[in-house]
């Protein structure tokens, strides 16, 4: 097919990568003849053919996840590639028109919805998550890769410390973790700095799982899990986390949720947000919110800032991790394809060889999305006061007491 045949010659003319692609009839198409390529891709028909010109990336990853492509040697390398190459910028109208489709069905505009969305991603089981992500803590958002970081376990603990000193916890104080996940930033709050405090999360599946870790530690009275929507956070607080959040609240939701962050602190409280962000205003890659994340947008940096300016809120710093990112991301990665066949048996017809496929497409695309020199999607870190602080440090020092910078 000579347009697909010019797709991927577009892209590796603009990647210094080798890899080969074998079309359905046979032929085949080499961007470094001569040297070993570091992946092939197979064309087994004409379909997946016709869907990648179709649909672009969105159709070629569809068709990969239906087995009608297939694809040896490095997945990482090949995600790089088409990044390199400019497979991914735009998908077309077709899926465009997917996209908004997606919106129009799986908008967070109900609360139903919203808990919809969240159980497809995060109520896959606590046993799954539990082989991948680290240990005893869970978090399943970026860790701080500072100098010295060796392993994920530490580069979580030090996410979650850098956490706890933006927000300058302090023994007796109530603190809420809005979309806790399983609780680990409030038992590590409770632990380090014995603070109180009140997960909420919309997924049952977590905050079951919460619940009874809460029993286990014999923390009953000192932290509570709540199931609740993000809009509805209950109580008054001395000090507000969200780590994770917002890139769910939903393309219309951004308001509502941010202005829930408010309402909840206290004046002259402080409050830390931790977000996936675009830097510009740019559509969520249709294939993610199709595949793993129904609902989900990213907001940009600029229209964050906004809607927590119009809820009273101070903005006291803003930190990008865009590539602490890719580091846990990686980590994320090699773990879960450490621990597929453990993945597998916890339940055969969930956990299939479609469901390894996007989802280790999920994970290494992530990772490359955060590494990429031209990406427009960050991650950052907001610490922000209900009205204007009187308090609150005039540097950065107190963050990297005791440490190396």
């Amino acid at each position: 097919m000579g347009v697909l045949r010019r797709v991927f010659g577009s892209v590796g003319a603009r990647s210094a990568i080798p890899f080969r692609v074998v079309f359905a009839d046979g032929s085949s198409y080499e961007n470094h003849p001569g040297d070993e390529p570091a992946f092939v891709v197979t064309f087994k028909t004409s379909a997946a053919e016709r869907a990648t010109v179709l649909y672009g990336h969105v159709g070629f990853l569809e068709a990969y996840f239906d087995r009608q492509v297939e694809l040896e040697g490095s997945l990482k390398l090949a995600i790089r590639a088409g990044m390199e190459g400019g497979f991914e910028r735009d998908p077309g109208p077709l899926v465009r028109l997917r996209n908004r489709w997606h919106e129009l069905r799986f908008s967070n505009r109900t609360l139903v919805q919203a808990k919809a969305n969240a159980r497809y991603h995060y109520g896959l089981g606590t046993a799954f998550y539990r082989l991948w992500l680290d240990h005893p803590y869970m978090m399943y958002t970026c860790a701080y890769w500072k100098e010295g970081t060796r392993t994920l376990e530490q580069a979580q603990q030090n996410k979650l410390e850098h956490v706890c000193r933006k927000l300058r916890l302090a023994p007796g104080e109530r603190v809420v973790d809005i979309g806790c996940g399983w609780g680990g930033f409030l038992f590590y709050a409770h632990e380090r700095y014995g603070v109180t405090g009140v997960g909420v999360n919309t997924t049952p599946e977590q905050v079951e799982a919460m619940r009874e870790e809460i029993a286990r530690r014999g923390l009953e009275g000192k932290i509570e899990a709540v199931e609740a929507d993000f809009r509805q956070v209950p109580g008054l607080y001395d000090k507000v986390c969200s780590i994770g959040v917002l890139e769910h609240a939903g393309r219309d939701q951004l308001e509502e949720v941010v202005r829930a962050h408010a309402t909840c602190l206290k004046p002259g409280g402080i409050g830390v947000l931790h977000f996936i962000g675009h830097v510009g205003r740019y559509e969520t890659e249709y294939w993610i919110r199709g595949h793993i994340f129904p609902g989900g947008w990213i907001p940009a940096l600029s229209e964050t800032l906004e809607a927590m300016e119009r809820s009273g809120l101070e903005i006291l710093d803003v930190e990008n991790l865009r590539r602490h990112y890719a580091l846990t991301l990686d980590a994320w990665a090699e773990r879960f394809d450490a621990n597929w066949e453990r993945i597998h048996a916890l339940d055969p017809k969930k956990f299939d060889e479609r469901f390894r496929r996007k989802w280790r497409v999920y994970l290494y695309s992530c990772a490359e999305m955060f590494r990429s020199p031209h990406g427009y999607t960050h991650l950052f870190q907001i610490v922000y006061s209900k009205g204007n602080t009187t308090t609150y440090p005039m540097s950065r020092a107190f963050l990297y007491r005791g440490e190396a910078v």
